[in-house]
């Protein structure tokens, strides 16, 4: 050991920082077919993802070329945000897309495919503005040699036009099966009457565009019983060789990296028992690169019957010490401040009511500002008195009602009645869920009964046809 203190493999880019190491490579010109050299650098887009940036450059011929592709971990859901787009305002807000994403004007029924353009941050209006001029390449030749496709072409572009000025109002559908996409709420964190926000199972093919590969499909065969002992990374126990008492008291490591540098690291998990509720898996991770701590919890016994609303009303010292269980299904809502955080935002956390609040505050004040630009004064003043009134809920200044919503009814507030009972600040009601939250779950084309049955009669008729 040198000791010189270890540095996070993706990097914020800082002044204190202001050179931070690239890797070189000797990679092939295909300008002159000579070797030039690759830099890479791994960094951070802020409240975003991780990033790749490539920069090639050949002495010989002097070719150059810039690239940028993503480092992080693909999302385990993809990403479809509906918004309409009512007043010039809306134009400006900023939009993130990866790769994969693909855009929609309804209207219009004008669509971007995926994989058309390049990620980017930019906004609604940026857009537009870039497909206009897209379209209008190669104008001039056309209007030569087809001029009713060039009339067609420019009709169509002077519709883009009047959805850029803000005379028409227009839906506006971004998709992306990677789940790496974004549109600004400017209402943030209240809810965006507006923009709809869904999350999708990815199908096979999608997976595939994505470069997602099961174990049996790289190996064009299924798996059997004993590759479970190979390279899967779960192991197939036999009945009674690890009974569920020595789990509970068994704390587990496996490799992981870092969600914050993208180091190598290690996480601990462990089974237990939350009285009156169920049992729950709790994961926790610390980075020794970069000193950041997560934790998560995880449901397990599966999905409840019905989904649960819990109302806690948060009135003194007592209420802030509540034990919560939030799983990262659950969304949170705070009425009285016209605040909603989605179920992805803070995941799934067990700690207590005032853990969750400042947990909300952190995450606001750490990457609220990367979309609030410097001279929008009113904005930052309101996103700065949100924060304030944030403070004086969790100071006790202000009583508020606290309501998780959770499809899958794995979340929990503990009640400080004796027993199971519960107390008259806490209001618990169980619902059933509805088909667009079934599907968002994907227990719509979940099949648990003779599940076996569609397998055999396929196996049948092709073995038939054979």
């Amino acid at each position: 050991m040198d000791g010189t203190p270890k540095k996070p493999i993706f990097r914020d880019l800082t002044a204190e920082d202001p050179e931070p190491e690239a890797t070189e490579i000797e990679s092939l010109c295909v300008n002159c077919m000579k070797n030039g050299t690759t830099r890479l650098l791994l960094t951070k887009i802020p409240f975003y993802r991780e990033v790749i940036l490539m920069s090639f450059e050949c002495e010989d011929c002097g070719y150059r070329n810039n690239e940028i592709q993503p480092g992080g971990e693909i999302s385990d859901r993809g990403c479809k945000i509906i918004l309409e787009v009512k007043t010039p305002q809306d134009l400006n807000r900023k939009v993130v897309k990866s790769d994969h994403s693909s855009i929609k004007i309804v209207e219009l029924d004008f669509e971007i495919p995926s994989q058309s353009q390049k990620g980017e941050i930019t906004t609604i209006e940026g857009i537009l503005d870039r497909s206009i001029k897209g379209l209008e390449q190669e104008q001039t030749e056309r209007r030569k040699d087809n001029p009713d496709i060039a009339k067609q072409i420019d009709d169509f572009c002077d519709s883009l036009r009047q959805l850029k000025d803000g005379e028409k109002p227009f839906t506006f559908i971004l998709e992306d099966i990677s789940g790496n996409c974004h549109v600004e709420n400017p209402n943030a964190p209240a809810a965006d009457p507006q923009m709809t926000v869904s999350r999708f199972l990815r199908n096979e093919e999608q997976n595939h565009q994505l470069g997602i590969y099961t174990k049996a499909e790289v190996g064009k065969e299924k798996p059997k019983e004993s590759d479970y002992g190979g390279n899967f990374l779960l192991k197939m126990l036999e009945e009674d060789e690890w009974p569920i008492e020595d789990l509970f008291g068994e704390v587990m490591q496996f490799p992981t990296l870092c969600p914050e540098c993208g180091s190598p690291c290690e996480t601990n998990m462990k089974m237990t028992n939350i009285p009156h509720f169920k049992e729950v898996v709790i994961m926790a991770t610390v980075c020794d690169v970069c000193g950041s701590k997560t934790n998560e919890v995880k449901s397990g016994s599966g999905i409840e019957e019905f989904g649960v609303r819990i109302e806690v009303k948060i009135e003194g010292k007592a209420d802030m010490s509540r034990d919560v269980l939030k799983s990262d299904t659950c969304g949170l809502i705070i009425p009285e401040i016209d605040c909603e955080v989605g179920p992805n935002a803070l995941g799934g956390r067990f700690t207590t009511v005032e853990g969750i609040l400042v947990a909300m505050k952190k995450q606001l004040s750490d990457g609220g500002d990367i979309f609030v630009d410097s001279t929008d004064e009113s904005t930052k003043m309101k996103f700065d008195g949100f924060i304030g009134t944030l403070e004086d809920i969790i100071s006790g200044k202000k009583q508020v009602t606290l309501i998780l919503d959770d499809p899958t009814g794995n979340s929990y507030v503990q009640s400080l009645a004796e027993g199971d009972k519960v107390d008259e600040a806490l209001k618990i009601t169980k619902y059933t869920r509805s088909f667009d939250q079934n599907e968002e779950l994907g227990l719509n084309d979940m099949k648990t009964e003779n599940y076996g049955e569609e397998c055999q009669e396929q196996e049948e008729a092709e073995s038939a046809k054979s």
